[in-house]
């Protein structure tokens, strides 16, 4: 049967449609069955089409998606960047427009340079492509891997795949999944190739399950108690001096309310002060928190800028306890921590009023932290969107931890979809994951992925839980993103070379 050809505006609309539809396969909503819908619908949409139409089609697949996925991005520049409503709706539609870009080079490269509409090509190069495209946009200009089509699958059966092929092992199999539909849809004259079809989209999520019960990771030592302290500062508050010591008192008092405690966890910049501040102008709050270590064996972990002696300053995170420690920020926010082409955009920042806005980025090759004899793998706020970078603490780390402020973005979906990115790095490595936020939401994520314990949102509180600490490496942990994409690199490579000869 001929592929479906939607000339014009109609097959225009469905791309909207199918773009605009993917933010639901991602939570809050967590509907993950239309990750393989939407991209199998814009699939049957690149087919037969000239190469500047497929541009059009990725590009309003782009724009839908990430208008309503990322939506919240305007909060951060208008309630809190002091940004009027009109320059936050600018700047807000360019991102998306620039976001969008990428689906639309993947249309216009897939027609171009593979025009033939073949079946190897739908379901060999469309899966590869989609996901060398989401693996460049999480590292072209630092990147930006939020809506990786493999953050859907949490709580679906495919989540068997994260610990061994990561997260854009997932977004290929999602992206496959896709091509057996339309490839199915194609073929529905022809019985017997529908039905191989759909028996190896049945394998494949029958597989996913059963290796979501292999366990690749062990427990070791004994279950340590911890304590989450969510402070719940409003954003615009937390800087403005006279409300600095009053939110570091808060953070103390829960914490005193939780000596048992075997780690206490503040969030991100809890102390809204420079690290040789607090020990220089506020030297019995860093003496109460060196007494509830040595007086009640409690370690401390601490969101804290720190600077050093010759200007510098960075995100960290200091551990208080036996062995003490400083973690520094590696992966910092473009144009939240850091200005990117400062030539460029040089006065951008002093322009969006944002605190603590020129932050240096840490060394690769930190020491891990230590906390209640275990080491710890650190991640702060955006860091534990990337998966190697998260890898690097393992496999010595045996719990991982993640320091946040979602304040920034307000009651939107942007908490709900960083903490499955979070659940991500949990299923990936086989640790559990504890993360603390400032406002919501923090919780406690086990080696599977699963919450365990969950606060609030823009509550006062003090999330306690049990927690086990593992030792061991999945595949995910031994090899990487590289081995995958370099695969479907090769891939899509081999398949045009080897097409170029038959044409």
């Amino acid at each position: 049967m001929k592929p479906l050809n939607l000339e014009g505006r109609l097959g225009d609309f469905l791309a909207v449609i199918a773009g605009a539809s993917l933010p639901l396969a991602f939570a809050p909503y967590s509907l993950f069955p239309i990750a393989v819908l939407s991209p199998a619908l814009l699939f049957l949409l690149w087919q037969d089409i000239s190469t500047k139409r497929a541009f059009w089609r990725g590009w309003l697949y782009g724009v839908s998606l990430f208008s309503i996925g990322t939506s919240w991005v305007h909060i951060s520049f208008y309630q809190f960047g002091g940004v009027p409503l009109i320059g936050a709706i600018f700047l807000t539609t360019l991102f998306v427009l620039v976001l969008a870009i990428y689906p639309a080079l993947l249309g216009a490269a897939l027609t171009r340079y593979f025009p033939k509409n073949t079946s190897s090509k739908l379901l060999i190069i469309y899966p590869a492509a989609w996901t060398l495209m989401e693996s460049l946009r999480g590292w072209l200009f630092t990147g930006f891997p939020w809506l990786s089509l493999g953050y859907s699958q949490i709580d679906s059966p495919l989540n068997g795949f994260a610990p061994i092929l990561g997260v854009y092992g997932v977004s290929w199999i999602i992206a496959l999944s896709a091509s057996l539909l339309v490839f199915a849809y194609q073929t529905h004259l022809n019985i017997e190739k529908q039905l191989i079809a759909l028996t190896v989209l049945i394998t494949i999520w029958s597989s996913g399950w059963f290796l979501s019960g292999i366990s690749w990771t062990q427990s070791i030592d004994k279950p340590l108690k911890v304590a989450l302290i969510q402070g719940n500062i409003p954003q615009e508050f937390k800087w403005l001096e006279g409300n600095q010591i009053p939110s570091m008192r808060r953070y103390l008092e829960l914490s005193q309310e939780n000596r048992d405690a075997d780690i206490i966890i503040w969030p991100e910049t809890a102390i809204p002060l420079f690290y040789h501040e607090l020990q220089q102008y506020l030297p019995e709050f860093s003496k109460a928190l060196v007494a509830e270590h040595l007086n009640y064996k409690t370690d401390f972990l601490i969101g804290i800028p720190v600077q050093k002696p010759d200007g510098s300053y960075f995100n960290s995170v200091a551990s208080i306890g036996k062995e003490p420690g400083i973690y520094y920020k590696q992966h910092l926010v473009p144009f939240g921590e850091y200005i990117p082409l400062q030539i460029i955009f040089g006065n951008l920042l002093k322009f969006l009023n944002v605190p603590m806005s020129e932050f240096a980025a840490g060394n690769g090759e930190q020491t891990t932290l230590k906390s209640a004899e275990q080491v710890i793998g650190i991640s702060i706020c955006y860091e534990d969107a990337f998966g190697e970078l998260v890898r690097n603490s393992l496999p010595a780390a045996r719990l991982l931890v993640n320091v946040s402020n979602d304040a920034w973005f307000g009651d939107s979906i942007a908490p709900h979809q960083h903490l499955e990115m979070a659940r991500m790095r949990a299923i990936e490595t086989g640790r559990y994951l504890l993360r603390a936020t400032n406002t919501g939401i923090s919780a406690v994520i086990d080696a599977k992925g699963k919450i365990t314990e969950q606060a609030p949102q823009f509550k006062i509180t003090t999330l306690r839980a049990i927690v086990q600490p593992y030792e061991g490496k999945t595949p995910y942990v031994r090899f990487g993103n590289g081995f995958l994409l370099s695969f479907l690199l090769l891939l899509v490579i081999g398949y045009y070379l080897f097409m170029k000869k038959f044409e």
